[in-house]
């Protein structure tokens, strides 16, 4: 078994340079966070979802006694309905053009929308990356391919990113996928079937194939418990955009996980980065303890780099 030993270190990129004092304000309310401001919400549905939720109201089901990770607390929404995408745009003088469609994780039960969520967008952005949080549908008991509704939510979300591409600074051929746990199995389905069409929807919509994903702790990606196969739906093809991927050896939802879908990656040449590491377990997100692959960020900013999905130092304008 491969264990990571290094940690690279992230690399920063600046532009521009004030000349006068106008600027300078200008600036500095930019980095600030009334940038914040420029957030968007936007409905995934907006005449309402293929299969309708028949269940409870959305509610944060977090309780005072769940684990800490990083001494903190992470949200636990359900009841999703009516599911949305926040768009989080890069700093203007910072953007790359790239974009990141980002699905925490819950075990298709919660979302951890700040730790797998809001956190991720904040670390997007501080690259010059733009990040596209989806609040996808759950609570679910079954996902794709006996259920489809958790891929037509991330379609719907590819979707409408690139369709407001030039509205939003993005370069449509730099929007990338980012999943967690069963974000991250709900990425792989994506990367895999966005061509994916139930009867009588429309056609000549925007594409929804990522152009490149983070397959971070990813789970349901084996069938269990022999963890020897690929679960059904988990089957790259050539057109299976390049892959990042990371897990813990001693991870609850298995390394075998990304070790199969690295292994069938290679297989079909679809170009892949692995990391291994021996210890970090589940769950961890972006918030960085003692455990070497809580840096993860580092290697990915780094193989962004890599595959020329970002780089240089002359912001994107879109146009």
């Amino acid at each position: 078994m491969c264990i990571e030993p290094l940690i690279f270190a992230a690399e920063r990129y600046y532009y521009g340079s004030v000349r006068t004092l106008l600027v300078l304000a200008v600036a500095l309310l930019a980095s600030t966070p009334f940038a914040s401001a420029q957030k968007v919400t936007l409905p995934l549905w907006p005449h309402g979802a293929p299969e309708p939720y028949t269940g409870g109201p959305e509610q944060d089901i977090t309780k005072p006694t769940d684990a800490l990770i990083a001494g903190r607390r992470l949200e636990h929404i359900t009841n999703i309905s009516r599911p949305t995408l926040a768009f989080y745009p890069a700093e203007a003088a910072k953007n790359t053009g790239a974009a990141v469609v980002v699905f925490p994780g819950g075990g298709y039960q919660i979302l951890a929308y700040d730790l797998e969520g809001t956190e991720v967008c904040t670390w997007l952005n501080s690259i010059g990356v733009n990040c596209a949080l989806v609040k996808y549908r759950v609570p679910f008991k079954t996902r794709f391919p006996e259920n489809t509704a958790d891929l037509e939510d991330a379609q719907q979300a590819m979707r409408i990113t690139r369709a407001h591409a030039a509205e939003w600074g993005v370069d449509p051929h730099r929007v990338g996928v980012l999943g967690f746990s069963a974000g991250a199995h709900l990425a792989v389905v994506l990367c895999n079937h966005p061509d994916f069409k139930r009867t009588g929807e429309p056609e000549n919509e925007p594409d929804a194939r990522p152009d490149f994903a983070f397959i971070i702790y990813p789970g349901y990606l084996t069938i269990e418990p022999a963890l020897d196969k690929l679960a059904p739906g988990i089957d790259p093809g050539p057109k299976t955009p390049p892959t990042f991927l990371l897990q813990a050896e001693d991870d609850f939802a298995h390394v075998e996980n990304v070790l199969l879908y690295f292994q069938a990656l290679k297989e079909t040449k679809v170009p892949a980065e692995l990391h291994i590491f021996s210890q970090g377990g589940h769950g961890y997100g972006l918030r960085p303890t003692a455990l070497p692959i809580t840096h993860w960020p580092a290697l990915a900013e780094t193989w962004l780099h890599t595959i020329h999905v970002i780089g240089g130092a002359v912001p994107y304008h879109a146009g």
